[in-house]
């Protein structure tokens, strides 16, 4: 045991506790190398596996957005064929009513040509060559396609309507057919014993007597160029048809149309009557040719189309 309060003495070590105590200083620092190269090692691993994570991660949401890119690429797709087909679907009910129009103006039989009807098609089944990646784009181009070829169609449609309805109205235009529902022919055209003085004289028109206020109708489609008086004729229509053909219709008991109307074959435009130089209730009924009179008979005898 050590005085304190005595003098100072050296204490002596042993070799081996000094070999113990050299193992216990030497092997402190070792230990704490030691243990920090573990430590460091688990934080390497730690951190190296965080950045595999954090990559993963990226990885994934880098596809979850090429995902959502394709997704809203091909919505897009979905809607620009939706609306094309949507398109055609209207050009097709077009295509379709003109030619439904078409074949009834032009007389043809209701099953020639039946517009109401999907086409027939058959052949035998075929094997597609083309890979399913490449059938949308091919779809689209087929459908393309088709929108030129009924644009190209819906043309050439549009020029036989205008000519067959440019036809129809010339056949219109044509008079055909007589002035009266119903009555008689009491005069004919040409050379004849005047009702007035019982001398011969000349007959421009035709008369068709009949019932006092029956039905006078347009032999043809026009416009009204006269409704009113006229010397001779008493209240008179005249009818302008086009290429210098005009009809006039006389002695009536009223008119019912009036200058500038636009009159259909078969449209009633006087009532008959006894009005002018008449001796009794008829239709005066005249045709005009390039100015001069013709003889309607020949347009009495066409049959209205």
């Amino acid at each position: 045991m050590l005085n304190s309060s005595g003098p100072s003495k050296t204490i002596e070590i042993g070799r081996w506790s000094k070999v113990v105590l050299s193992a216990v200083l030497i092997g402190i620092p070792v230990g704490f190398a030691g243990l920090s190269y573990e430590l460091g090692i688990r934080k390497g691993v730690a951190k190296a596996e965080t950045a595999e994570e954090t990559q993963a991660t990226e990885d994934a949401k880098e596809r979850a957005e090429a995902l959502a890119d394709m997704a809203g690429a091909a919505q897009k797709r979905l809607e620009s064929m939706s609306l094309l087909l949507a398109e055609l679907q209207g050009r097709m009910t077009r295509l379709d009513a003109m030619g439904m129009y078409l074949t009834d103006i032009a007389g043809l039989e209701s099953g020639e040509f039946d517009f109401t009807m999907a086409p027939a098609l058959g052949g035998p089944i075929s094997v597609p060559t083309v890979p399913d990646s490449d059938m949308v784009p091919l779809f689209e181009s087929e459908a393309l396609a088709l929108s030129r070829a009924l644009d190209d169609r819906e043309v050439q449609l549009d020029i036989l309507s205008d000519l067959i309805q440019g036809e129809q109205v010339r056949n219109d235009a044509t008079p055909a057919g007589r002035p009266v529902l119903s009555g008689w022919l009491s005069s004919n055209y040409g050379s004849r014993l005047d009702p007035f003085t019982g001398k011969r004289a000349w007959h421009n028109g035709v008369d068709f007597a009949g019932r006092e206020g029956s039905d006078i109708v347009a032999v043809a489609s026009g416009v009204v160029s006269w409704s009113g008086e006229r010397y001779g004729y008493g209240k008179m229509v005249e009818v302008a048809h086009g290429e210098g053909v005009i009809t006039r219709y006389a002695h009536n008991q009223e008119n019912t149309v009036k200058v500038g109307d636009m009159v259909r074959r078969g449209e009633v435009i006087a009532l008959m009557g006894n009005s002018g130089r008449s001796t009794g209730p008829h239709v005066h009924f005249e045709v005009f040719k390039n100015g001069r009179p013709v003889d309607p008979a020949s347009y009495l005898r066409r049959t209205p189309n």
